[in-house]
C-alpha cells in the first residue's frame, strides 16, 4: 500500500511517499481500506516532533473514514469514520490506503454523508465536545465565551453550547472583517481589537462577567480570559502557542473562586471518542451541526496540506482522497 511516513521527527521534509507494508489487525481489530482522512494541525506538529506521545517510525493520520474489509464479519463492507486514541502517535495512523483500528473505534456512517465530511469533522467536533460537555459541564441558561470562534474549534463549540441551551460569545480580531456565517448566526461578536476582552464580557453580562470560557487560543489571551470570568466561572485550556507558559494574579483568581481545567484528546481512548462522535450524529442529521468547508487532495499532494496547515489562515479542512 502507499502512505505517508517519517522515520525520524523533525522538519516536515522528513514526510515521504512511500510503498508500506498492509497493516494486519490483531484481535478485536478491523482492517479499514481509507477513503478519505484529515489532515489537522496535530498531524503536523506530530512530524516536527512536537508531540510527546510520538513514536517514530510512523504514519500519521488521526481522522479517518473508509469501509471494512477485514477483521470482524459483523462489521466487513460497512462505511465507517472515526478519531482518537493513539492514532497516528502510538500506532500507525490514516494517511495510508489502509489502517487497522480497534473495532470499539469505528462509528457507522451515515448515509447522507459523503467520504469527506465524514472525515472532515472527527477531531475538531471531538474537542468541542469534551471541551464544552465532558470537561466543561456546560448548562443551559449560562453564557459561554468561546474565543477563536471562526475557527474549526471555536465554531464548534459555539454550536455544540448553543445546543446545550447556553448564550454564546465569541471574538474576532476585527469585526469589520467578520465574514458573514450562516451557521454562527447564535454567536454575539467580541471584536478583541476594539477595547479589553473583559471590559467587553462585562458589559454584555451587566458585570457579572462569563459562566463558562472556552479558550482555544491561550498565550496573550489567557489572563484576560480568567478576568472575564463570572464569580465560581470556570475556564477550560485544550492550547498554547510557545512553551505554553502564562502568568495570572492567583489573589484575583482564589478570590473568584474561579476553577481553570485543562483538557488533551489525545487522552481519550478509542471507545470515548466513538462515542461521542455517536452522540453528536443527531445533531448533523438535524442540520444543528454541518461539517467544515473542505479541500481535496491527492496523497502525492498531502506534504504541500500539511505545509498549508501549519501555515494557516486557508478556512478550509485539507482532506487526502484516496482512489
Amino acid at each position: 500500500m502507499r502512505g505517508l511516513y517519517f522515520r525520524n521527527t523533525g522538519p516536515l521534509d522528513n514526510l515521504h511517499v512511500e510503498e508500506l507494508p498492509k497493516p494486519e489487525p490483531g484481535a478485536g481489530e478491523v482492517l479499514v481500506q481509507v477513503v478519505a482522512a484529515a489532515i489537522n494541525p496535530s498531524d503536523a506538529k506530530n512530524v516536527l516532533g512536537k508531540m510527546a506521545e510520538t513514536k517514530a517510525p510512523r504514519v500519521p493520520g488521526r481522522d479517518f473514514a473508509g469501509r471494512v474489509v477485514a477483521g470482524d464479519s459483523r462489521w466487513e463492507g460497512k462505511r465507517v469514520f472515526g478519531t482518537g486514541g493513539n492514532l497516528g502517535f502510538g500506532r500507525d495512523g490514516s494517511h495510508a490506503e489502509f489502517v487497522a483500528v480497534p473495532v470499539e473505534a469505528l462509528v457507522e456512517m451515515p448515509p447522507e454523508f459523503s467520504y469527506e465530511q465524514a472525515a472532515s469533522i472527527g477531531l475538531e467536533y471531538l474537542t468541542a465536545f469534551a471541551a464544552m460537555v465532558r470537561t466543561g459541564a456546560v448548562k443551559q441558561g449560562e453564557t459561554v465565551m468561546v474565543t477563536g470562534t471562526m475557527g474549526a474549534v471555536g465554531s464548534a463549540a459555539a454550536k455544540i453550547a448553543a445546543w446545550k441551551g447556553a448564550r454564546v460569545l465569541g471574538t474576532v480580531r476585527s469585526s469589520g472583517n467578520l465574514v458573514k456565517r450562516s451557521d454562527l448566526t447564535m454567536v454575539e461578536w467580541i471584536d478583541l481589537e476594539a477595547r479589553p476582552l473583559p471590559e467587553s464580557v462585562k458589559e454584555l453580562t451587566k458585570g457579572k462577567g462569563a459562566d463558562f470560557i472556552l479558550d482555544v487560543v491561550g498565550g496573550p489571551l489567557f489572563e484576560p480570559c480568567l478576568a472575564s470570568l463570572a464569580q465560581r466561572g470556570r475556564q477550560v485550556a485544550i492550547a498554547s502557542p510557545g512553551d505554553g507558559r502564562v502568568t495570572f494574579n492567583l489573589v484575583d483568581f482564589y478570590h473568584k473562586e474561579a476553577r481553570l481545567l485543562g483538557l488533551d484528546t489525545l487522552k481519550l481512548s478509542f471507545n470515548e471518542a466513538a462515542e461521542i462522535l455517536k452522540g453528536l450524529l443527531p445533531g448533523f442529521k438535524e442540520g444543528i451541526f454541518s461539517p467544515p468547508p473542505v479541500e481535496t487532495v491527492s496523497l502525492d499532494d498531502a506534504l504541500a496540506a500539511y505545509r498549508a496547515v501549519l501555515e494557516g489562515g486557508s478556512g478550509r479542512k485539507f482532506i487526502i482522497r484516496f482512489p
